[in-house]
């Protein structure tokens, strides 16, 4: 059964299988780093850098990799040994979140996509929202992106209003 958990190298050759998913497909990988593809992704295919990749992933709760980064908690989606996608939570809001990005951030890997499980992450995300003391969590989605939108609303999301290209939907994390 998928689970989120925290960034981990045994997912090594799953997550790469990943990144060349969205290469082939002509889609930007970044997207899966939540970030700086570039940072790591040379040194992603052998085993020391994927797990300086990882280590930094995991210290950004602490550590923001930029200056201007508020802390996150970074979690994969993951199946065995299988990388599904990623989940990243903003611990707090800068006034650029509040606008545009919102607490929470996902994506799910092309080939495991259309079988329920950016719903699931979302769900499996807002206890440990609540656990960082977020009462409701912002979660924006672009207007064009129908699956995001419906993700959102199964989740409890409760549409706020548009913001340029952005829809941005709060969301309750407990009680």
């Amino acid at each position: 059964m998928p689970q989120l958990t925290l960034p981990d190298v045994r997912f090594h050759a799953s997550y790469l299988d990943a990144v060349r998913e969205f290469t082939d497909a002509g889609q930007d990988p970044a997207v899966l780093e939540s970030g700086q593809l570039g940072l790591y992704e040379k040194a992603w295919r052998e085993p020391a850098g994927f797990a300086a990749y990882v280590d930094m992933l995991r210290a950004e709760t602490e550590r923001p990799r930029r200056p201007d980064w508020v802390p996150m908690t970074n979690l994969w989606y993951v199946e065995d040994d299988t990388f599904l996608g990623r989940l990243s939570i903003r611990h707090r809001l800068t006034p650029y979140l509040l606008e545009l990005g919102g607490h929470i951030g996902y994506v799910v890997r092309l080939g495991a996509r259309r079988r329920g499980h950016a719903t699931a992450m979302l769900a499996a995300a807002l206890p440990v929202c609540r656990q960082l003391g977020i009462d409701r969590a912002l979660v924006t989605c672009d207007a064009t992106n129908t699956a995001s939108r419906k993700v959102i609303e199964a989740n409890g999301g409760e549409f706020e209003d548009r913001r340029g290209i952005k829809l941005r939907y709060w969301i309750r994390t407990g009680n």
